[in-house]
């Protein structure tokens, strides 16, 4: 085993690795994957020098630990959390360099969900069509972080990147979900749709990178026969027999037979990844707010 690499101490609840996903493959099943919070992804691969499709790691509320095998420097963007290298305070949002055989922890979220840490050189793990990225519904990709586990880093590529200020909006008090109509809107009644514009839903535990999972008042449909499997896109609010929406996330099923009432807009994912249970969410017709 090469000296680029790292070995897991803690795997936390979930850790993965991540990069841009896999684009263009749904014709073959394969959902598009990668970071649920492509801003906070992207910045930590450039703080820590990396091109933007560099793999990183993708933590879940309780963060990780890993102990580098070589020198190298790492950047920690996404939920903020403490940020230790053998115990001792490190910087959130900044290069950081941790000594080979130092001990890298992120701890718990103290906001959000999901945090990112990006190795320069990228972790080297095996691509899958071209991607890196774990794919906890078809399995695709290196398997979710386990203690004990080694990870290949890649080679260094450009210079750390040091901001005087972090861009990062945080997690919502309330997430906003910005909608268009879905295909299947005339499945639903009038009050059903008035009920998606104006009611507050707020976010289910049973949420994951699948989807966010919400829970309020169901969704009465008008028609109650069973849909036909059809394909299915990133945002788009599926409901199920209960009646309450899922908005589909990065590892969403490329086809559903359960009818997709609204889009999210894509630029609201980012938001929807770092909301915490509980959290309140708004389905807000586009252009109305």
């Amino acid at each position: 085993m090469t000296d680029r690499a790292f070995a897991v101490v803690r795997a936390g609840a979930l850790t993965s690795v991540q990069d841009l996903g896999r684009p263009g493959h749904a014709h073959l099943g394969v959902p598009l994957s990668g970071a649920l919070d492509r801003p906070a992804g992207a910045l930590a691969n450039r703080l820590a020098g990396n091109p933007p499709e560099a793999a990183l790691l993708e933590t879940t509320l309780d963060g990780c630990a890993v102990r580098p095998r070589c020198a190298v420097t790492v950047a920690v963007t996404g939920a903020p959390c403490p940020v230790t290298v053998d115990g001792r305070p490190a910087a959130w949002g900044a290069p950081v360099r941790v000594a080979a055989g130092a001990v890298l922890e992120l701890g718990r979220a103290v906001r959000g969900v999901r945090s990112y840490l990006a190795f320069a050189g990228g972790v080297a793990a095996e691509p899958v069509l071209g991607s890196r990225s774990t794919d906890l519904l078809s399995g695709l990709g290196p398997a979710p972080l386990a203690d004990g586990a080694v990870l290949p880093l890649g080679d260094g590529s450009g210079p750390p990147v040091y901001a005087d200020a972090v861009p990062w909006q945080g997690p919502p008090e309330e997430l906003v979900l910005r909608t268009g109509p879905g295909p299947r809107t005339d499945w639903f009644t009038g009050r059903a749709l008035r009920t998606l514009a104006t009611a507050v839903y707020r976010v289910s535990s049973a949420s994951n990178r699948i989807g966010l999972r919400t829970d309020g008042p169901p969704l009465e449909r008008a028609v109650a026969g069973e849909l036909p499997s059809e394909g299915m896109v990133l945002g788009a609010v599926q409901v199920p027999p209960d009646g309450r929406p899922v908005v589909f996330l990065a590892d969403h099923p490329t086809t559903g037979g359960y009818p997709v009432v609204a889009v999210v807009e894509e630029q609201d994912l980012a938001a929807a990844a770092q909301a915490a249970p509980g959290t309140p969410v708004r389905f807000v017709p586009a252009g109305r707010r």
